[in-house]
């Protein structure tokens, strides 16, 4: 059996804490109260719930360390070396329609560099956690990113760019790209899950532009730990500190970055 610390049976107490929640609100869809935050792009009652218990759950077990959260934003610490980033239900629009494919995702980082990740789908119940070091699992599971060399029997995951989001030239010329050479591409609308299935092997890469640090933070963690590569577009070891992101197992991780990377070149 896979053996916890208690810094992450923290953050796995917490997750499963706002699941809790989420799930008694998804059971009721249809009455929560919705408002918007721009186009195409909604925070629920459910949401902000569940980042309150988060906030309450983590801060009551390290009080001194920061926050970075989707809708509070920084929430400053004593303890400047440790923050928490936060995204209480990736897959918000999914959530609102009753589709039930959703996350909440917690990481950890000390001094600028990610050292653990959670991301927890309470559906089927799926704890995806990581430590640096440590590796990475599902449930009690050790889980390794797959062993695919080829493109052409690979499958990709991705974001596809909505209204009030720039870019879909971009991602339509990345879009094709991929599609040319690989099995299939999917969008199933939660960032922090397709970079869990990629750690999981489920998907063999992932690529999305226009992400924030909480949206990335634990699937790096995972995917890194897991025997994967996660870098930017362009290039480097820190997609945290920019918006864009190339995942993949360790045999195709440079041929997608090649691709995905060409494409968004290519007409600018």
């Amino acid at each position: 059996m896979a053996v916890r610390s208690a810094l992450v049976n923290v953050m796995i107490g917490a997750a499963r804490k706002a699941a809790r929640a989420l799930i008694r609100d998804f059971g009721e869809v249809q009455h929560l109260q919705v408002s918007k935050k721009g186009p195409a792009d909604f925070v629920s009652a459910a949401d902000r719930h569940a980042e309150d218990i988060l906030y309450n759950e983590l801060k009551k077990a390290r009080p001194a360390y920061g926050f970075l959260m989707e809708e509070r934003g920084v929430v400053e610490g004593t303890d400047t070396s440790n923050r928490w980033l936060i995204d209480p239900l990736d897959g918000t629009t999914n959530f609102l329609h009753g589709l039930p494919h959703f996350a909440i995702s917690v990481a950890l980082e000390r001094d600028g560099n990610l050292i653990a990740g959670v991301v927890y789908e309470p559906i089927h119940d799926e704890m995806f956690w990581a430590e640096k070091g440590g590796g990475a699992f599902l449930n009690d599971r050790r889980i390794r990113v797959s062993a695919r060399r080829r493109l052409d029997e690979s499958i990709f995951a991705t974001g596809i760019p909505f209204k009030g989001k720039s870019d879909h030239g971009v991602f339509l010329r990345q879009l094709g790209a991929v599609m040319a050479v690989s099995a299939g591409v999917r969008r199933f609308g939660a960032a922090a899950l397709d970079l869990a299935y990629v750690a999981a092997g489920r998907y063999d890469g992932f690529w999305e532009t226009g992400l924030n640090p909480w949206d990335m933070g634990a699937g790096i963690v995972l995917i890194r730990e897991a025997g994967g590569y996660v870098t930017a577009i362009g290039g480097g070891r820190d997609p945290q500190l920019g918006s864009d992101i190339v995942a993949a197992n360790d045999h195709l991780h440079r041929d997608l970055l090649s691709i995905v990377g060409k494409a968004t070149i290519d007409g600018a």
